[in-house]
């Protein structure tokens, strides 16, 4: 055999041989799982229906909206912890199971610093104090609570939850008497305050919207540091005489700590591309909320500042576990 032959010989036994290695998959390639740890029709849920709608028609793949709820967040938080790190089970995350719950909760079954990993944070909205009572005004509600003897009680979407530090910072603000009443998410929560079974609630605005609209709940204040674009005649906490009230409802996407670094830039430029997106901005801010992207570093620092500012939260207005 001639060198020229063989030389061409090795070369096509080479091809051959790449041929029968497997491809390497392009991410993702099959199904991703978006797991929102709360009960359908909350902020969370809002958002990641409108962000996996998009990234799904993106990516050419079913993107699946599983919703875990319980335990104030942490049953779907510690099922994605625990999940295979490939990137096909994300965290729709919130204040509650990322930045509250490690310090309320003497023990939690995962380690937010430790089993997660920050993605991108999607969006961002205020919590808006609802109520089914006559009250017109924060200062009426305050007076009406500061009569009732037996106090009040109050809405959360899960033990631990901003609408859990929320009534717990309002109630020592105010120095009323209220009732912490946890629900498996918004929804369930809303449906209750209409029914009367409790008096007032530090809602999302996706659930509570169409009830103030339609007039069967009011809207007394939101607990940002600024008024809702839905509600410009709604003023902030802060404005009626409680100044440092500030809470906001963020929603994010988590993934499990392992997960290859080069599927988390890609989700994160991802869902930057969808953040961009005036359709996913419209519907968005539609609920009550708005997009606020940050990427993996910037996220990170933004969680070390929450974590932070809820451990003061927590510890100052004595909130536990239920």
């Amino acid at each position: 055999m001639t060198m020229i032959r063989r030389t061409v010989c090795i070369a096509a036994a080479a091809v051959l041989g790449l041929a029968a290695l497997p491809a390497l998959a392009a991410y993702p390639d099959k199904p991703v799982r978006i797991v929102v740890p709360y009960a359908p029709g909350g902020a969370s849920d809002t958002v990641a229906r409108a962000l996996g709608l998009r990234l799904g028609l993106m990516w050419k793949q079913q993107v699946i909206i599983e919703n875990k709820p319980g335990a104030g967040g942490n049953i779907g938080t510690d099922m994605v912890a625990k999940s295979a790190a490939d990137g096909y089970t994300l965290l729709l995350g919130s204040p509650a199971e990322i930045s509250i719950n490690p310090w309320l909760y003497a023990k939690l079954p995962y380690d937010a610093a430790r089993d997660l990993v920050p993605v991108s944070k999607v969006g961002s909205a205020p919590l808006v104090l609802v109520i089914n009572s006559n009250a017109k005004t924060l200062g009426e509600l305050v007076t009406y609570m500061k009569a009732q003897k037996a106090g009040v009680n109050y809405a959360s979407a899960g033990t631990g939850g901003p609408q859990h530090i929320a009534g717990e910072l309002f109630k020592g603000m105010t120095g009323t008497q209220m009732t912490h009443v946890p629900y498996k998410g918004g929804a369930p929560a809303i449906t209750d305050l209409l029914g009367g079974q409790v008096e007032m609630f530090f809602a999302g605005v996706p659930p509570s919207l169409p009830h103030i609209n339609s007039g069967r709940l009011r809207a007394l204040a939101v607990t940002t540091d600024k008024r809702s674009a839905l509600m410009p005649n709604v003023p902030t906490v802060a404005e009626l005489g409680y100044p440092g009230f500030s809470i906001e409802n963020w929603q994010a996407i988590l993934v499990p700590a392992g997960t290859p670094q080069p599927i988390i830039e890609q989700l994160a430029r991802d869902i930057a591309t969808v953040a961009a997106d005036k359709g996913f901005s419209d519907q968005v801010t539609a609920q009550g909320a708005v997009p606020a992207i940050l990427g993996p570093t910037e996220f990170a620092a933004f969680l070390r500042t929450e974590s932070a500012k809820y451990q003061k939260l927590v510890k100052e207005s004595g909130a536990k576990a239920d």
